[in-house]
């Protein structure tokens, strides 16, 4: 089974350590969150020199707001990226929510739907090795993947679904409980048939956790509630933070039943050790997780 990493924001220096202990685990993906009036690190730049420290982990974003990036910018960022990783990046996208994110940007917040759907002929044509415009010619280097790195779409209304469906590679969900999350995916898989896609799309399913003692477990609540703000939602993703191994399997468990490839667990704790601590809890029961103290 396929279980990621998603990697705490509060303390960058940290992430080096945090990259290469879950490479030497048995987790599948690095992945890191985008927000620009916040205090996280640049999630392409980071998983940049994350790429350097590792060999075998995926790096991903979870997800970054398109919208608020230079298409052909972007399109060079994620080629460069993946080229480098040796085709192991994979773009999530997704256009966020909030206001000040979009003014520090100068982009209209209430037409980031329509700039993405913009946005997305242009990168896969990029990475195709088509041309920016008639005046402008191709943006290289071409990407270790043909035609692009693997693209998901996280988000919950119907147009993400389309999203996946037309432009996609694969749909990420995040936050929601099993039962939520496998209407979602039979959706995307709709949708995907709609299209005429062959093959399927990728199914992901993220959930937030912390485990350790009750101090671990406060700090990472503060990092979460911190992140979410005052929104009518952030008591429920605070409530919903999963702190215990049980939990913590029994979420797994529920989502690859409902169809996820992977799940990937998000931690609001900076502490290192939460790799081993994870692994332990997710993978240890089938006797395949000896552990990594180092």
């Amino acid at each position: 089974m396929s279980v990621g990493l998603g990697l705490p924001i509060s303390d960058p220096t940290r992430l080096l350590t945090w990259a290469r202990r879950a490479d030497a685990s048995p987790f599948s993906t690095v992945a890191l969150l985008d927000r620009l009036v916040y205090a996280n690190p640049e999630p392409l730049v980071t998983l940049a020199a994350l790429a350097g420290a590792t060999t075998r982990v995926r790096l991903q974003t979870e997800v970054l707001l398109a919208p608020l990036h230079r298409t052909a910018l972007l399109a060079k960022q994620a080629a460069t990226l993946d080229l480098l990783s040796g085709g192991r990046f994979t773009l999530g996208i997704g256009i966020g929510g909030r206001a000040d994110d979009y003014l520090a940007a100068g982009v209209d917040l209430h037409t980031r739907g329509r700039r993405l759907d913009g946005q997305l002929a242009t990168l896969r044509r990029l990475w195709a090795g088509g041309p920016l415009s008639a005046d402008v010619g191709p943006v290289g280097p071409a990407p270790a993947r043909p035609g692009g790195p693997e693209v998901l779409f996280g988000g919950f209304v119907p147009a993400v679904v389309e999203r996946v469906a037309r432009w996609g590679d694969g749909f990420l969900g995040a936050a929601l409980p099993s039962h939520q999350m496998d209407q979602m995916f039979r959706d995307v898989e709709a949708a995907w048939e709609r299209a005429g896609r062959a093959g399927r799309p990728r199914l992901l399913a993220q959930v937030n956790v912390a485990l350790g003692p009750a101090a671990v477990v406060d700090r990472a609540r503060h990092e979460l509630r911190a992140y979410y703000g005052a929104t009518p939602y952030t008591d429920h993703v605070v409530d919903g933070l999963l702190t215990t191994p049980a939990a913590l399997r029994e979420a797994v468990a529920g989502y690859f039943a409902s169809g996820a490839d992977e799940v990937m667990l998000y931690c609001w704790s900076p502490d290192p050790d939460q790799v081993e601590r994870l692994a332990d809890a997710v993978f240890a029961a089938d006797g395949a997780w000896p552990g990594v103290t180092s």
